[in-house]
């Protein structure tokens, strides 16, 4: 019996079969950590994944064009936290994550500031959630944070001071209909509706009767569209401020004139547009007939510009919009051609005193109205067509329209011709000269 005890015990110590059993058991525990582990990790993941998107939308959301902290940093005149920001990240993280369950939010936490023209939003957050298998570990939850940062930049501030010419010359035909109905119509065939105080039958008041349209009727028309062009363009109401001036009322008091202060407010500047004209004179010759006098000009309207910024609110990008037709006539001995008198220059605009004032760092946009020809006037054929012609009349190649060139700055000059509009043409070049400013800002 001992023996037959005995013989049991050995084969039950040599059998193996039941090692797997033990081996199984011995597995188990890492095993299920392991797959655990997967488990509560791609858990977290998932809300991680959800709570970043929310995050996102947030920092990008506050600081959106139409966003309570973009419109409250249009009227900031200093860096700063925008709280209103702060409130509508919250409320845009919030409803984002409104329908998520199985975690704990422990933090949330956006910072919405202004630092110069930019706005910057950053959402951080931090959260947890309770796991199913790493408990076995010791592990009984998982943490989680992320942040999402966001800038908007602000559209640049611009103060833009217009000069326009009113100078006889702008008296011209606006078409070369309007001009050869003067011509047609005046016992000289005079092109301009010269406003002659002291003649009754002066040709300013011919113009209108013959229903003919002069430049400075155009240019009058043009500034006032511009107008409407700056309020449907600008992303705050002061971002656009005007001034505008003209080359005096009268030639006895020939100077710059300020026909509307800088200001913000583009429809009193559109009523004051209402009030351009054409040069007055007392009887022909008055001032030896030099009605355009850049080089007294273009110093004063230096003077008028304030020293440019960066584009903020309250240091704002200068730009000057000059609109003629490019000759001057002026006492100047200093002549960029032969004297026509003593010390009468007509000439192309001397394109030097563009640049003293694009120097200080203020852009000039030009809008050279061509020039036409009046072969039919002998002053004009002997003093000016020797600069104004190219290969077949005025062209891009005149002198004076590559002196208007040199005045601008670069990527800011337009010429209109008299089949164009010039309306368009101003408008279009307020646009690039925007577009200009957000690249070069």
């Amino acid at each position: 019996m001992h023996a037959a005890i005995y013989a049991t015990m050995r084969r039950f110590v040599r059998e193996k079969r039941g090692n797997v059993a033990v081996i199984f058991a011995l597995c188990c525990v890492p095993l299920i950590t392991v797959v655990g582990c997967a488990v509560d990790y791609s858990r977290a993941t998932q809300v991680r994944s959800k709570l970043q998107a929310a995050a996102d939308a947030a920092s990008v959301g506050s600081v959106a064009k139409a966003s309570p902290a973009f419109i409250a940093a249009g009227s900031m005149t200093a860096d700063g936290a925008i709280p209103a920001g702060v409130t509508d990240a919250k409320n845009i993280f919030n409803a984002n994550i409104a329908n998520l369950t199985g975690y704990t939010l422990t933090a949330i936490t956006p910072t919405v500031v202004k630092s110069g023209s930019a706005v910057t939003s950053t959402v951080t957050f931090s959260a947890s959630i309770n796991t199913m298998f790493l408990g076995v570990i010791g592990r009984t939850t998982l943490n989680m944070s992320g942040t999402s940062t966001a800038t908007a930049t602000m559209p640049l501030y611009i103060d833009f001071y217009l000069l326009l010419d009113n100078s006889p010359s702008m008296g011209v035909g606006a078409t070369p209909t309007d001009v050869q109905t003067m011509v047609n119509n005046t016992s000289d065939k005079c092109a301009f509706a010269c406003h002659d105080l002291k003649d009754k039958n002066n040709y300013y008041d011919l113009a209108k009767k013959l229903g003919v349209t002069t430049r400075i009727d155009v240019l009058r028309t043009a500034t006032q569209s511009l107008m409407d062009t700056a309020s449907v363009t600008a992303t705050y109401s002061n971002q656009f401020r005007m001034a505008i001036y003209d080359f005096g009322g009268a030639a006895s008091t020939l100077g710059l004139r300020n026909l509307f202060s800088l200001s913000a407010s583009l429809s009193s500047a559109k009523s004051a547009a209402g009030n351009i004209d054409l040069m007055s004179v007392n009887g022909q010759n008055e001032n030896g007939d030099q009605d355009t006098a850049f080089t007294a000009i273009f110093p004063a309207m230096n003077s008028e510009i304030s020293s440019p910024g960066p584009g903020t609110s309250s240091s704002p990008l200068k730009y000057l919009l000059f609109v003629s037709d490019g000759v001057a006539d002026e006492s100047n001995t200093a002549c960029l051609k032969p004297l026509s008198g003593s010390t009468r220059c007509q000439s192309p605009l001397n394109a030097a005193l563009c640049k003293t004032i694009r120097d200080r760092g203020v852009k000039v946009a030009v809008l050279y109205t061509t020039y036409l020809a009046l072969p039919t006037n002998s002053w004009y054929m002997k003093w000016v067509d020797p600069f104004n012609v190219g290969p077949y009349g005025p062209s891009p190649n005149s002198e004076i329209a590559q002196n208007m060139q040199s005045c601008a700055s670069p990527g800011l000059y337009f010429e209109v011709s008299p089949t164009q509009g010039i309306s368009d043409a101003m408008n279009a070049l307020f646009k690039k000269a925007v577009a200009d400013a957000r690249i070069s800002g």
